[in-house]
């Protein structure tokens, strides 16, 4: 079966803690091994050899094929630019809640506002990009839904879409780079997968 595409645009939301100007830094939060809140650093700089762990989201979007909804990150990202990964991931600002995060860059990014989106675990773990040398040292808060409308993609964040199957995902895996977390996160989130798109889909 072929890797069904979908088209591309923009999308909205801000939220109340967010940078106020382009030339503000972003703040990310660190937290410590039970993902408890201990400051906050620069993007960038928590980063960078070896990382600082901070907290982030991720999140998976499924079809009613049950199908899981791909991103391809833009060329002119900073960080794993041009790799395949999971519907949305990325960073609360400080003091925001991870569901609220979630939400918010799932719409900023893909243009969707999911029908459902449940909490689906969290996960440690440290990932080195070998390409960037960027390390991503991260408490990351899982979450999975249902969408039921076409992404309207930001060309600046997603170069490509596309709703796979597990088979056409491990077909996807053979033929281009991924992201250095995806297999970590999609394992950690698998039950909640299997509870939201039942298990004949057979994730």
């Amino acid at each position: 079966m072929p890797i069904t595409p979908a088209n591309g645009g923009s999308a909205e939301t801000a939220a109340p803690s967010a940078p106020s100007g382009s030339a503000e830094p972003i703040m990310l939060e660190l937290v410590d091994e039970d993902g408890t809140t201990i400051g906050t650093a620069e993007k960038l700089s928590a980063h960078l050899a070896p990382g600082r762990l901070h907290r982030a989201f991720s999140v998976f979007l499924f079809d009613d094929r049950g199908r899981l909804l791909l991103q391809r990150r833009a060329l002119g990202k900073y960080h794993s630019p041009g790799v395949w990964s999971n519907t949305c991931c990325g960073h609360p600002y400080p003091g925001e809640p991870p569901f609220v995060a979630a939400a918010r860059r799932t719409g900023e990014e893909l243009g969707v506002a999911p029908t459902l989106l449940r909490e689906a675990g969290t996960v440690r773990y440290n990932h080195p990009d070998p390409a960037s040398g960027l390390v991503e040292q991260e408490y990351n808060h899982l979450f999975a839904g249902l969408v039921r409308v076409a992404p309207r993609p930001d060309p600046e964040e997603i170069a490509e879409v596309a709703f796979v199957t597990p088979d056409e995902l491990e077909k996807l895996r053979t033929e281009g780079p991924f992201s250095a977390w995806f297999m970590t996160v999609l394992d950690a989130a698998r039950p909640a997968i299997r509870e939201l798109t039942g298990t004949a889909a057979g994730w």
